[in-house]
Order: C-alpha cells, then structure tokens, then sequence
C-alpha cells in the first residue's frame, strides 16, 4: 500500500469518527505533493500516521489546521525524522482491559499476567481498574483513578468481580517507564487531540501503575515469553496476551512467537486485527464490519469476540 493510501485509511477508518484534528492532518497528507515523499525515505515500518502525528506533537509542532502542520513538520524534517526513527507507536491502551475482562476472569484463579508489546505495562493491572458496561453493570473498585466504559453486545460474561492477579510481568523490544517523565508524554502524544477521556485514564493508570511498577523486560519476545513463564509462581494460572501487537511482526516471526506459545502450558489471549493470526481468522465464522477498524478476541487460538481498538466496544460471537 502506498503512502498516500495509507494516510486516506487511517483518516476514514482509524480516526473518523474519534480525532477531526487527525482526519484532517491525513487527508491533507494524502494529498500532499511533497510530505508523502520525505515519509516514503523512511523504513517501512516508521510510516505509520500515528507515529509521525505523534512525533510532531511531542516537539511541539502545531497540529491545528494543515497548513501550519504541513510548513513545520517540512522545516523541522530532520528533527521529526529522528524522533520517527527513535520512537515507536508503543500506544498503552488501558481501555483494552475492558476486553480483556471477561476472559481473564474466567480463568482459574488466581492469575499470572504476562503481556507480550507490554509498553509501560498498564494494561496488567486488569485487577486495579474499574468498569462500566452499556452504562449500567459496574465491575471493581469504585476507589480506583481509571474507569473504562465499554458497549457490549452478544451474551457476554461479564464477571462480579475482577480477577485475582498475583504475578505480573511484561515484554517489550524497548520498555517505557512510567516513573519517567518523557516517557510518560510520549504516551500522552499518542492520544489523538480531542480524546481528553482517554488521556484521563492514561494518566491514571500511570499513576495504579507507578505505585507499583510492572516486571519489564528487554529482549526477544520467544526467549522472553519461555524466560517469564518459567519465573511465574507455582499455583498461578499463567496467561500470556497481547493486543495490537503482532502487525508490527512479519509472518514468519508471527509463526514463530505461535509456534512458542502452543509449545508452553500457558492459556494464550489475542486481541489484534483481523488476519493478524492466521489461525484464529480461519476459524472466524462471522462478518467483521469493512467501515472500521475492529480486533479480534481470542483465547487459545479460538474467536471470541470482536472488539474495539481502544476496547471501547465488545461484540460477543456465538458458538465456543
């Protein structure tokens, strides 16, 4: 897919209907006769709009009206370059927990977390958070600093209460640090403008998870998920999960990190885009909707659910 597409796609599928600040800036990067070409020098895997638009923002560029974008982020290229090839969209999307929910809390308790792409780890402390379902049903602490809303639909599982986590661990190829402030505002920059509701609960689950900072570490994913899983506490259902992260593999490493995880005793839960898992969509017997972006839930390679990128919506599946 070429730039140009790339950027239209995000703006109608992505961010209509959540940022008008971000459909505008990559509708008018699409449309650009010079901006799509800088982005073209970049590697593959650094063109992503979110990370660009971030990256502006976290120097300070303008990002209100294109006009003004476009004439900063061109003069300030090789300091935008830099940051793009520095930074990672390593977006720590707690509202996922929301999803993650009523399958974590199904398992045997207690729990053994261990989030692959954990970011700064915010989304292990499904234990710390509260929850409100369709505007009603209200799951956790009502003391807790983050409240996640969700709409669901389907015969969904929600639980009484949340699960009972004992252990919790986290993989990242380069781990934030929400004791550290520049860390902390980049995480603030991948919110998209307009989104204060979440950027509220971002800042406090930084703050749940800065009084307890997550186990997290460097490396390999495959050796990492075989290292944690071994160091995991005897009595602990272990469970290794990860949202909105394997795109960012090729196919090959895909396999392998499955290959790994069917390989150890541990339940396994997904939540990534459609084809994501080879595995999981051949056994999706359900439509997913083409006019937006929607994940896929699934627990030990079979579908459960159809989600929301930010787990603002979970749309149960009939059958297993």
């Amino acid at each position: 897919m070429n730039t140009r597409q790339r950027y239209r796609d995000f703006a109608a599928q992505e961010a209509g209907g959540h940022s008008t600040t971000y459909v505008e800036l990559a509708e008018g990067i699409a449309a650009d006769p010079e901006l799509p070409a800088l982005i073209d020098l970049l590697p593959q895997p650094k063109r992503q709009p979110n990370l660009l638009l971030a990256s502006v923002r976290f120097l300070g560029g303008p990002v209100t009206g294109y006009s003004a974008f476009r004439t900063w982020t061109i003069g300030h290229w090789p300091r935008v370059r830099a940051t793009i090839l520095e930074r990672r969209t390593q977006t720590n999307e707690p509202g996922r927990c929301a999803s993650l929910l009523p399958v974590l809390a199904g398992l045997p308790q207690p729990l053994a977390l261990i989030e692959v792409g954990a970011s700064a780890g915010l989304c292990l402390y499904p234990d710390r958070y509260r929850y409100v379902y369709d505007g009603r049903t209200r799951i956790g602490s009502d003391t807790s600093p983050v409240t996640l809303t969700c709409e669901t639909r389907g015969e969904v599982p929600l639980p009484a209460v949340p699960p009972e986590v004992v252990w919790r661990a986290g993989i990242d190829l380069h781990p934030l640090d929400v004791r550290d402030r520049e860390d902390v505002r980049w995480l603030e920059c991948l919110i998209w403008p307009g989104q204060t509701r979440r950027l509220r609960t971002l800042q406090g689950a930084v703050e749940v998870a800065a009084a307890e900072p997550p186990l997290l570490i460097r490396g390999d994913l495959n050796e990492a998920v075989r290292e944690l899983l071994a160091r995991a506490p005897a009595g602990a259902t272990p469970v290794v999960f990860h949202s909105a992260v394997l795109n960012y593999l090729s196919a090959p490493e895909r396999e392998a990190f499955a290959e790994t995880v069917r390989g150890e005793h541990a339940h396994w839960i997904s939540n990534e885009a459609v084809g994501a898992l080879p595995s999981v969509q051949q056994r999706l017997h359900h439509p997913v909707p083409q006019d937006r972006l929607m994940f896929v839930l699934a627990m030990d390679e079979e579908p459960l659910a159809l989600t929301g990128p930010h787990g603002q919506r979970l749309e149960w599946l009939n059958g297993p």
